[in-house]
């Protein structure tokens, strides 16, 4: 008969998080972690920025964020003191973008979407990358069914560098728990039904027993509910895992 796998304590998932972290700072720097300022990020804030970590964290100022996403560095610096570094897309594409196709093409096609996609978060995020030799993500397995298969530790062979998902192991109950123990500020938009925050006019708070990425790309079928930070030409990366 087929088992269930062991619930892991919260406790347990902290330490093991935070094992990854130091391991992280002291053997794959430089190292960055992506922020979306969502709540799984601000849990990693909080234990990357609580315990002095060497690893720089960065967020994808896309232009079309919601105000209370934005609101989020001010009450990051207000909270612990440090400043997320910014990557904004280049203006000269969003320009070119926006006059061939219209400012909200993205709900036209999938391409159209991808393609916006690219100029205002996967170029900036290759930039924010260079130079580094590993990055962090949020990213959690329950998330999605693209992301079922996600490891804490994989081979991102499209940037050259070793990935790391600390909280793959997490479910939503896990990064509620710790936000509200540890008093960690989060994004409002949460309080508001967006369990899952991109940008603005892509994310849609979600009904009851929705898929917590049922508010992204709401348009889409679910198979292609992804930006293109995490995947490769509209398909899920087969990342090696490593032990």
């Amino acid at each position: 008969m087929p088992t269930t796998a062991p619930t892991i304590s919260l406790p347990d998932l902290i330490a093991a998080t935070k094992a990854t972290l130091e391991k992280i700072a002291s053997e794959y720097t430089p190292a960055v972690f992506a922020s979306s300022l969502a709540a799984e990020d601000m849990v990693l804030t909080d234990l990357i920025l609580r315990s002095k970590l060497d690893i720089g964290i960065f967020t994808l100022e896309t232009g079309r964020l919601h105000a209370e996403t934005l609101g989020m560095l001010d009450r990051i610096k207000e909270t612990y003191d440090y400043t997320v570094t910014p990557f904004r897309p280049q203006t000269e594409a969003v320009a070119a973008y926006v006059e061939q196709n219209g400012l909200n093409a993205f709900y036209d096609s999938v391409d159209m979407r991808k393609e916006c996609c690219r100029i205002r978060k996967i170029e900036p995020l290759n930039r924010a990358l260079s130079g580094n030799k590993s990055w962090v993500t949020g990213q959690r397995r329950a998330q999605s069914q693209t992301r079922a298969e996600l490891h804490v530790q994989e081979q991102d062979d499209a940037h050259a560098m070793t990935k790391f998902n600390p909280l793959a192991d997490w479910s939503e109950e896990d990064v509620w728990e710790y936000i509200r123990s540890n008093n960690v500020p989060y994004n409002p938009l949460h309080d508001k039904g967006y369990p899952s925050i991109g940008c603005e006019p892509c994310t849609r708070a979600i009904q009851p027993g929705e898929d917590v990425r049922a508010g992204r790309w709401w348009w889409e079928n679910p198979d292609s509910k992804e930006c293109g930070l995490h995947v490769v030409d509209g398909k899920l990366i087969r990342i090696k895992s490593i032990a």
